[in-house]
């Protein structure tokens, strides 16, 4: 499948989780797609690019490590995306991509995020907690940075004064995930 059939497949991708798992099926059976793929993602002011996000996420949530060989253009590209359904996708795989390298149970993962690629993720999420975002990228991108901030000692201190800062101008859901995250760094500290 050329980018252009894939580009032309994407017009078929919706919300239905159904559906955004028979696309990220698709990835996981011909991951000489991925690369197409993450061309599409980075067209960033078209709109199917959302629906290459959404595949992606869907793919990583499935397969994670479908990812490792891509992490390198994913990293160093994702802060170009700026579509509201675009954003919280990708905020979401970086939350997937933290939470492995953290895990207790050994992986890929581990190895593969080099600091690097942590570095693009720190810089994305603080945009994301610092610009004009929804809350969904919002709330992934505070945990992403908590658990960041365990071996990045300068993280903690800034996400917390993002969060209070912000606190009172924020909807209940990030109010809620904003003090179960203060409360975790408190506890970490």
């Amino acid at each position: 499948m050329t980018t252009e059939q894939l580009y032309d497949e994407l017009n078929y991708v919706d919300h239905s989780r159904a559906n955004r798992l028979k696309y990220a099926n698709l990835l996981i059976a011909q991951p000489e797609l991925i690369p197409k793929l993450l061309d599409i993602l980075f067209m960033v002011d078209d709109k199917i690019s959302c629906r290459a996000a959404w595949v992606l996420e869907f793919m990583c949530g499935e397969q994670l490590d479908e990812i490792i060989p891509y992490l390198d253009v994913f990293t160093a590209n994702m802060k170009r995306v700026h579509l509201d359904p675009a954003v919280r996708p990708i905020a979401k795989i970086c939350e997937y991509l933290v939470m492995d390298y953290y895990s207790k149970e050994d992986n890929k993962m581990q190895t593969a995020l080099t600091a690097s690629h942590r570095e693009h993720i720190v810089e994305a999420c603080f945009d994301w907690m610092i610009n004009d975002e929804k809350v969904a990228p919002k709330a992934y991108a505070m945990h992403t940075l908590f658990l960041l901030g365990n071996d990045i000692e300068w993280i903690h201190p800034e996400l917390a004064l993002i969060l209070n800062r912000d606190f009172q101008v924020q909807s209940a859901a990030f109010k809620a995930r904003a003090r179960h995250i203060l409360k975790k760094i408190r506890k970490s500290q």
